[in-house]
């Protein structure tokens, strides 16, 4: 026999289904889409950068930042060919300038100065102690390949000592560069200053008066076709803010 159910009763399981469905398929209150900003920049602003971009997250609720490290040649290259990214950072006008030339960027800001060091291993084996020792060829040195920003710095202090080296390798970035050094499978590296900072006590940094004819000019833009054009300038404009600064020259970069 089947129990047949009152009209009150009947009522009140419909309205009980109907509340089960609702808290289920409804959205929780207070929610809302997250939202990411892509930036792209050079490699020896790693660091900087990453405390930079924990600091844009802290204060934009819901925002992740996602960051791809690299030589500026190469970055500005992938943007050329369509790499959605909101934010470009490099380190010398003439790969912004790749990017600018393309239409994707107007008005960029140089926001930091960058000068080289020769980077050796702690202990120094080769006892390098200026620019002229590497010319010595059982001295092996590594240098970033020319087209990268830092390569192009090298070549132009080299020039200004008049001097010509022979290096056992050419890296396509200037951590990569630098990593050679840390491994100890090169007695020494033309890096910027920053880089040996970031290394914290694996390399040893040694000055040059040359490296003063060979200063890099960083400049940041927000991007044209920037998915987040909101984000990036706020993201610019914390880079050019006192509070980027900040975190910029502790980490050895030079107000421009």
């Amino acid at each position: 026999m089947l129990r047949r159910l009152s009209p009150a009763a009947i009522l009140a399981s419909v309205l009980s289904l109907a509340a089960c469905g609702s808290s289920s398929d409804a959205p929780a209150s207070g929610s809302g889409a997250s939202k990411s900003l892509t930036v792209f920049a050079a490699a020896s602003l790693t660091e900087s950068f990453t405390e930079l971009g924990k600091q844009f997250e802290s204060t934009h609720s819901g925002t992740k930042v996602t960051f791809n490290f690299g030589s500026s040649a190469t970055l500005a290259q992938q943007i050329t060919q369509g790499a959605p990214a909101d934010v470009f950072a490099a380190a010398s006008p003439a790969t912004m300038k790749t990017v600018t030339d393309a239409g994707l960027a107007s008005s960029p800001t140089v926001f930091v100065k960058n000068t080289l060091q020769i980077a050796v291993p702690e202990d120094n084996p080769a006892k390098i102690e200026s620019l002229k020792d590497l010319i010595d060829p059982k001295v092996k040195v590594a240098l970033c390949a020319e087209q990268v920003p830092c390569g192009a710095a090298a070549i132009k202090a080299l020039d200004a000592a008049g001097l010509k080296v022979t290096p056992v390798t050419l890296e396509q970035d200037v951590k990569a560069t630098l990593t050679k050094v840390e491994l100890g499978e090169v007695d020494a590296a033309l890096v910027y200053r920053t880089d040996v900072i970031a290394a914290k006590g694996k390399v040893k940094g040694i000055d040059f008066p040359e490296a003063a004819q060979a200063v890099n000019d960083y400049p940041i833009a927000a991007l044209g076709k920037a998915p987040e054009p909101g984000l990036a300038k706020q993201f610019v404009d914390l880079v050019l803010s006192q509070q980027g600064r900040d975190v910029l020259t502790k980490a050895g970069f030079r107000a421009p």
